[in-house]
């Protein structure tokens, strides 16, 4: 099987070329706008601009992939919120462009969303078929990616996920675990949200739950995230337990003290039965996660 990883530099991605890697099962091929990170064998890499038509049909072409797998995204939600433009052409038409080539070269697409899709007023995890309703501009160019999909593609999976974390390389964005464990390590205060709830997801399990879909064709969406309902509070203090490190360091603050320029969901956990039991798939809870990320 031939397997073309867009956005193999970025954190999920590298995480996800990285362990398929380790079975010589199939024809790994990553793709970056910029030159490989971390440079291994057992797959070839490809440097190309996603939001250029051309560019993407080439490698498309090129490659003639059985599967396709977009990591890419512009995630950061306060950027996305003053910059609508290159927010949409990356999270949206770029997809949009992808799902009609998977269509047109028959490759499964299996892409990466988010639980801010929805607007966190639910009183219980969200489940596949809740109807999205985002309150950010990263939210919108998400869903509009996802209804994009469904449109122009007849075999593709949605995976959402949710507050990723895991062990970074140099030069790729943080996440919350490593954020707070390097600010508490140099002995600084950190102020996180303690009434936004999620469903933090290890990166390790996106992989695995990825490997699961290659081999599912049922076309839909399927939450991949962890079994853990908490606070970004929660995860903060989590790390601390785990890593010995002083806990007085963490102020938790509401979301109006927090003062964020970009309105989040307050409750996006995601509910993980359907991938449970159609993939089998079994995450490691936060605890677990945080363990093997500093082992």
């Amino acid at each position: 099987m031939k397997i073309l990883i867009i956005g193999a530099n970025g954190f999920t991605g590298r995480h996800l070329l990285t362990y398929l890697c380790k079975s010589n099962e199939n024809i790994l091929h990553g793709c970056s706008l910029h030159e490989d990170i971390q440079p291994i064998s057992g797959y070839e890499f490809h440097q190309a601009d996603i939001c250029n038509y051309e560019e993407l049909k080439k490698l498309f072409q090129l490659i003639r992939p059985d599967v396709v797998i977009n990591t890419a995204a512009l995630s950061v939600p306060d950027y996305c919120e003053t910059h609508h433009e290159e927010a949409l052409k990356l999270n949206a038409i770029a997809v949009e462009n992808m799902a009609r080539l998977c269509e047109t070269n028959n490759s499964r697409f299996i892409h990466l969303s988010t639980d801010f899709v929805f607007d966190g007023k639910s009183d219980k995890l969200y489940i596949e078929s809740d109807e999205p309703n985002p309150v950010n501009y990263y939210g919108v160019t998400k869903w509009e990616g996802e209804k994009r999909i469904a449109r122009y593609c007849s075999n593709y999976a949605i995976v959402r996920v949710v507050v990723v974390y895991g062990k970074s390389l140099p030069g790729q964005h943080g996440n919350i675990v490593q954020l707070v464990a390097n600010k508490l390590r140099a002995g600084e205060k950190i102020r996180v949200v303690s009434d936004q709830w999620r469903t933090p997801t290890y990166v390790e399990d996106i992989a695995k739950g990825i490997e699961k879909l290659l081999s599912h064709h049922e076309n839909g969406i399927f939450h991949i995230c962890g079994p853990d309902y908490v606070s970004i509070a929660d995860i903060a203090f989590e790390v601390a337990k785990h890593l010995k490190l002083d806990k007085s360091l963490i102020e938790p603050v509401t979301t109006e003290e927090m003062q964020e320029k970009t309105p989040r969901p307050k409750f996006s956990g995601l509910s993980i039965e359907k991938a449970k039991t159609t993939l089998g798939y079994e995450p490691l809870s936060l605890k677990e996660g945080i363990q093997s990320m500093f082992e």
